[in-house]
């Protein structure tokens, strides 16, 4: 069972001229207008006085039948959601006291229940409150399989003059097979005959959005695309559900001098990854590697057993009996879990195999390379539990490298919370390293000389769509193979395109994933 889930990236696909990309604050709140008065006793605002939670929990002004609802008031919802916010949420103390009998709705309420604070680069310190109807939240969490192409988008431009390429495609799908052979870095223009790249209607955008995430499997999608050779033609796809392959290029390469260079294509922190980074590493323990360049670009994270597991795996006797994460609730509870019960219990790194359902049979040993470093290939969407294996690596002195771009910045996670009938996220928990490590709100960036603690030796590197992954010619790859040999960043050129865009060997990308492959999962042991 699930028992705590990181911060979330946007499920965001394309907009239109004026709005925004989907969100995920899809939860109604409950619904209603205002209401005065409580259903559970004295419910009085008094600044600064915040009764238990429970004892405004379930109090509805539309309680679900079937369940333990019982009749109340919006005002005793929003009653719940400020003192469950005091109990529980990071920042408690830095979040306004308003009074819940003036707010008309518990979404308007609870998304001021927050830090106004913000990062050391302007950005919003808690950039992660959100919500989704329980109905939802329960049909997205126990999801498994997903429904789609075998296709990872990359948006480099979501708002017109849009720009959509295909980030990898999953092999033996009908898009990798003829007579689609579709590869990474063709180019999408059209979808259903609507303009991908220029299209403003919100009907033309609802059409784009159907065809490049379809909700069913046996939907039949046409695409107009330019394939990297510049011809252009049409291919039509239909939705299958995908099992993904989170671990699909494992191989040895070589360093311009020749050394021998092992490299891991990890896209998700998923159960069945457990066997993949097993037979990985393996295997370039065979080749007798000497280094080793792991591509996370774009794994948004999972299981944080399985960040833990592969961080022995690459670390080894660095790692053995030491934290690789410990989870930090609010200054009301520093010793213990709040919700779970008990004394706060780190994560280790993990020598074999924790049981995950469709995973490696527990107590499964896994084999180590036992660096003393790692080359960390990374973009935007590296979040979560990826972020946590460059964190957990660097808190025992492993030497963490890193190649391409900043990274999401995803050190927090917390409980999902039902209240009638609306799921609640709000923050809970840092997750730091065993030096106490965890501030990286902005995300950890490659930079000579570093000056922020979440700052790594390394380049940063726009992403290149021209090359496969795991070429050793695709930019990311290659200026690893420079720095380890030569510990400079190599040059690469940025210039326009004809039409003034920047070429695809040169931009960046945002590569949507769901929910539940953006997140820093927990379970309870």
């Amino acid at each position: 069972m699930y028992a705590r889930f990181a911060v979330v990236f946007s499920l965001l696909v394309l907009s239109a001229c004026g709005g925004g990309g989907g969100d995920n604050s899809g939860g109604s709140g409950g619904g209603g207008s205002g209401g005065s008065g409580g259903g559970t006793g004295n419910s009085t605002w008094v600044k600064g006085v915040y009764q238990p939670s429970s004892n405004f929990a379930g109090h509805c002004a539309a309680p679900r039948a079937g369940t333990k609802d019982v009749t109340g008031t919006i005002t005793d919802e929003n009653n719940w959601l400020r003192s469950w916010t005091n109990e529980l949420y990071l920042w408690y103390d830095e979040v306004p006291d308003l009074n819940p009998a003036l707010y008309s709705d518990t979404e308007t309420y609870f998304d001021l229940l927050k830090t106004s604070a913000k990062t050391p680069t302007n950005k919003d310190k808690d950039q992660f409150h959100f919500t989704y109807t329980t109905t939802d939240w329960e049909k997205l969490s126990q999801g498994g399989q997903s429904v789609g192409y075998g296709i990872e988008w990359a948006f480099i431009a979501n708002q017109p003059p849009r720009r959509a390429v295909v980030a990898f495609v999953q092999s033996n799908t009908q898009a990798a097979l003829p007579p689609a052979s579709l590869t990474r870095g063709v180019e999408i223009l059209t979808v259903d005959g609507v303009d991908l790249v220029n299209d403003g209607t919100k009907a033309g955008v609802d059409k784009l959005n159907a065809g490049l995430a379809p909700a069913n499997a046996g939907e039949t999608h046409t695409f107009g695309i330019r394939r990297l050779d510049g011809s252009t033609g049409t291919v039509s796809l239909t939705a299958t559900t995908i099992t993904s392959d989170p671990v699909p290029v494992v191989k040895m390469v070589t360093s311009p001098t020749g050394v021998k260079v092992g490299y891991i294509l990890f896209n998700d922190h998923v159960a069945t990854s457990e066997s993949g980074l097993l037979n990985a590493v393996n295997t370039l323990k065979g080749l007798a590697i000497q280094d080793l360049v792991l591509d996370i670009r774009y794994n948004g994270g999972g299981y944080l057993d399985i960040a833990a597991e592969l961080a022995y795996m690459i670390g080894g006797s660095n790692t053995t009996g030491q934290t690789f994460e410990k989870v930090q609730f609010n200054s009301k509870y520093p010793n213990t879990n709040p919700i779970e019960g008990g004394a706060i219990t780190p994560t280790g790194f993990w020598t074999t195999a924790r049981g995950l359902q469709g995973g490696l049979t527990k107590g499964t040993a896994f084999p180590t390379l036992n660096l003393s470093r790692v080359f960390v290939l990374t973009g935007n969407g590296t979040c979560s539990a990826s972020e946590a294996i460059i964190n957990g690596l660097r808190g025992v002195g492993v030497e963490v490298i890193q190649i391409g771009a900043t990274t999401c910045g995803k050190p927090y996670g917390f409980y999902p919370q039902d209240n009638c009938g609306t799921t609640y996220f709000s923050i809970e928990f840092k997750g730091v390293n065993a030096k106490g490590f965890g501030d990286y709100a902005d995300g950890f960036s490659p930079k000579i000389p570093q000056s922020l603690p979440s700052d790594l030796p390394g380049c940063s590197v726009a992403d290149d769509f021209t090359h496969d992954l795991g070429d050793t010619a695709e930019n990311r790859l290659e200026s690893a193979l420079v720095y380890r040999d030569q510990g400079v960043c190599v040059a690469l050129s940025t210039l326009p395109q004809a039409d003034g865009a920047k070429p695809l060997s040169a931009v960046e990308g945002v590569v949507p994933k769901s929910i539940w492959h953006t997140n820093r999962i927990l379970r309870q042991q």
